[in-house]
Parts: C-alpha cells; sequence; structure tokens
C-alpha cells in the first residue's frame, strides 16, 4: 500500500493536494517553506522533531540525531521549530548523516543552516529561513516521533509529505487516500484545461465560471 501511495503521489504537485484539501475542508499545506538545498521535491513519509526552548536538564544529545538514525529511504524528516528565525533547526552534519541513510529530505517550519554544504552534497532541505546561527544554548529537542504542529497543521509520525516548488503540503495517513482521489481528479482537469489553452482556445473561456466551482464539483 505505501509504495502505491507514493506512485501516486508522485504523478501530483503540491497545488493540486492543496486543492483538494480546499475541496474537502482540510488545511494540508504550511505557509513560507521553500526548497533551501538539493531536489527542490520530495515525497516521503514523515519522521517528527519537535524543537522548544532549553530544558533545565540540558540536552543528552544533539537535537534530530534520534529520528534520523531511526530513519531511512522513503522517510522525510520534519522538525517542528516554531518558524523559528534566530537560530537553526538543522544543519550541516545532520544533513551528511541524513544523506548517507537514504533519507528523502528534511522539511523545517523555521530557520536551518549550511545550506551550501547540503547543497555540495545533494541533499534536499525545505525551511522558512535560514541562517548561520547555531541552535546550541538555544533551541533543545523536545521529542521526537510524535504529533507535532506547523503553521496550524498537526503532522503525525508517518503522515505523507509532498513538497516542490509550489509548497509543502501533509497528508495525514488516514485521509491519504480521500485526498489524493480528489487530488487526481483536479489534477486531470487541470491537464485538460492546460491542453486546450496550449491548442489556442482563449483563457478566458478555459477558465470560466466552472472553475471558480470546480473543487464543489470533484467527485
Amino acid at each position: 500500500m505505501s509504495d502505491e501511495i507514493r506512485r501516486r503521489l508522485e504523478r501530483l504537485d503540491s497545488c493540486a493536494v492543496a486543492d483538494a484539501g480546499d475541496a474537502l475542508g482540510i488545511t494540508t499545506w504550511v505557509p513560507g517553506l521553500a526548497p533551501r538545498s538539493g531536489q527542490p521535491r520530495m515525497v516521503g513519509r514523515c519522521v517528527t522533531v519537535q524543537l522548544g526552548a532549553p530544558t533545565e536538564v540540558g540536552a543528552s544529545r544533539h537535537l534530530g540525531t534520534g529520528a534520523v538514525e531511526a530513519s531511512g529511504p522513503g522517510d522525510v524528516i520534519v522538525v517542528a521549530h516554531q518558524a523559528r528565525t534566530d537560530c537553526a533547526g538543522w544543519g550541516g552534519n545532520l544533513s551528511r548523516a541524513a544523506k548517507q541513510l537514504g533519507l528523502e529530505g528534511t522539511i523545517v517550519h523555521g530557520a536551518v543552516r549550511d545550506v551550501d554544504e547540503a547543497e555540495a552534497i545533494g541533499y534536499s532541505v525545505f525551511a522558512s529561513a535560514v541562517t548561520p546561527v547555531t541552535a546550541r544554548g538555544r533551541a533543545h529537542e523536545h521529542a521526537w516521533g510524535q504529533a507535532v504542529e506547523l503553521g496550524g497543521v498537526v503532522v503525525a509520525n508517518g503522515d505523507w509529505v509532498l513538497a516542490d516548488r509550489s509548497g509543502v503540503v501533509f497528508l495525514a495517513a488516514d485521509r491519504v487516500d480521500e485526498l489524493l482521489g480528489r487530488a487526481e481528479v483536479i489534477a486531470e482537469r487541470e491537464a485538460a484545461m492546460a491542453a486546450e489553452i496550449d491548442a489556442g482556445a482563449p483563457v478566458s473561456s478555459v477558465m470560466g465560471a466552472s472553475y471558480e466551482t470546480m473543487l464543489e464539483k470533484t467527485s
């Protein structure tokens, strides 16, 4: 089942999934996330990491290391960093370790650093911002493998994510079939409209009144 879901997601883009979410009343997208290094597209299962303020006990290991070591091919590390830009929630050595283990990439709701290093090794990182500032003394890992919130979207360990140049969308594991089915219908209709425009049809007729209600009419 996971392989089939992956194949179906790989044929879509984030816009079709976001539209499907709109049609179903589900918020799938997190604003502000953009590609910072590597391939500007990824599909995978989420492995979540929750960051927060430093704890009194202190950190026994660097943030993200446990999640990276527990992950593998097809996985995407998703870091809840509260959109912080004052310090990085991901860095170069983590990218190297994740690349070595065959992960698809990392998504950080907040800032990352060492993006030139990640680019040099071909590791995909999406983030809200970039910064040279370390997390040492500024942020600790509070948990991994638990549900996290990114910009109002709850992401659970094992959910699906699709990221491309248009943005990042998350698909809850228990709604993924529903979202995919709706997204595939939308993508098919968009492709048909694109073909009409390429054939010379006026864009005003292709994107007429029916376009505005298209999401209501998908089935």
